[in-house]
């Protein structure tokens, strides 16, 4: 099974939390995550686009580098790693994307790819004056078709000619392409329409891990299903927030204390929640509020063991074929889980 890294390429990484660890993103944090990932055996690294943050005591995600940039720094610094740059399609032209997709592929001798982001969050979108409507929300996958064709016929061929309902390309031209002639792509929408999408474009469709085992079954089951009807071998990467500890006791007291410190007033921003009064708000509201301080994202918690043995389980799931970890510390749990739980687990001898 393939490991990889969200890396912390926003503040805080993914937790809205006062209790988790507080750092601002920076290149040098970056680079030191992606250089003791390498050292370490992890496959890939995947970096995230995002415009504005939710705000709150913690000021979560107020704070971010841009991707590409990002990984083109990381390409030029490691040498073995995978490297996923993460574009918003609303903000940046296809082509223009093409060519630095190609010019990244160059820098990393191949080894890059890019995850491809819909965009469905408007503020994001019209705080710069590029939201392109309310249409958009129904017709994103519609746009996003057009745009992975151009991309990918530069790639391929060096040349687009796509005259379609968004994009009108003339004779647009592309050199040097990158050395496979192509580049990897990964996909997160979780509907039925965003699967078909990754099965039909993509190499590698995230999923958003859960506790319960089932969904992430169910999950994986719905993109199998839809890379059947492709015939593309499409693999499943869940997310998961890996909370380790010596202990199953001490990795759940850091959990705890972790939710304890959940940063409502950023919570309720990133819900949707903005009005909600959390002073006078009920007992089962703040406790639902604090189980999203990590986004919702699926928790491991435990010893070393539990999560290696957790995580077995996970790579046995037909159809999933990686993992990608969020953590709390960076990077001190990068050479954590590289020395103490990837040796335990059998899916990665």
């Amino acid at each position: 099974m393939d490991v990889g890294i969200f890396i912390p390429i926003g503040n805080n990484g993914w937790m809205m939390s006062k209790n988790a660890p507080q750092y601002m993103p920076s290149f040098e944090l970056n680079k030191t995550t992606a250089l003791e990932a390498e050292a370490q055996g992890f496959d890939f690294l995947l970096s995230m686009v995002k415009l504005r943050g939710f705000g709150g005591e913690t000021e979560f995600w107020d704070h971010n580098m841009e991707s590409f940039t990002l990984m083109a720094g990381l390409a030029a610094a490691t040498e073995k790693i995978g490297l996923f740059a993460s574009v918003a399609l609303p903000t940046m032209e296809p082509a223009m994307v093409a060519r630095m997709a190609s010019t990244i592929d160059d820098i990393s001798d191949g080894r890059f790819g890019i995850n491809i982001v819909s965009g469905w969050n408007q503020i994001e979108y019209s705080q710069m004056g590029v939201w392109p409507g309310d249409w958009y929300y129904e017709k994103r996958y519609d746009y996003a078709t057009e745009y992975v064709t151009i991309m990918q016929e530069l790639w391929a061929d060096g040349v687009s000619d796509l005259k379609g309902e968004y994009f009108q390309m003339d004779d647009c031209r592309l050199s040097p392409p990158p050395k496979a002639g192509k580049v990897p792509l990964v996909c997160a929408g979780q509907s039925d329409r965003g699967m078909e999408f990754c099965a039909t474009y993509g190499d590698y469709q995230f999923i958003i891990g859960t506790s319960d085992l089932d969904v992430v079954r169910a999950d994986a089951a719905r993109l199998v299903a839809a890379a059947s009807e492709t015939g593309r071998d499409v693999g499943v990467y869940v997310l998961f927030q890996i909370t380790m500890g010596d202990t199953d006791a001490e990795a759940e007291a850091k959990w705890q204390s972790y939710r304890d410190g959940a940063d409502l007033e950023a919570i309720k921003f990133m819900t949707g929640q903005a009005e909600l009064d959390t002073a006078g708000a009920t007992a089962d509201k703040i406790t639902e509020m604090q189980g999203a301080f990590n986004l919702n994202i699926g928790p491991i918690v435990g010893s070393h063991a539990t999560i290696a043995a957790k995580l077995d389980e996970i790579a046995q799931i037909p159809g999933v074929k990686g993992t990608m970890c969020v953590f709390d510390d960076y990077p001190v749990a990068t050479k954590e889980f590289g020395e103490k739980v990837m040796p335990l687990m059998t899916s990665r001898r």
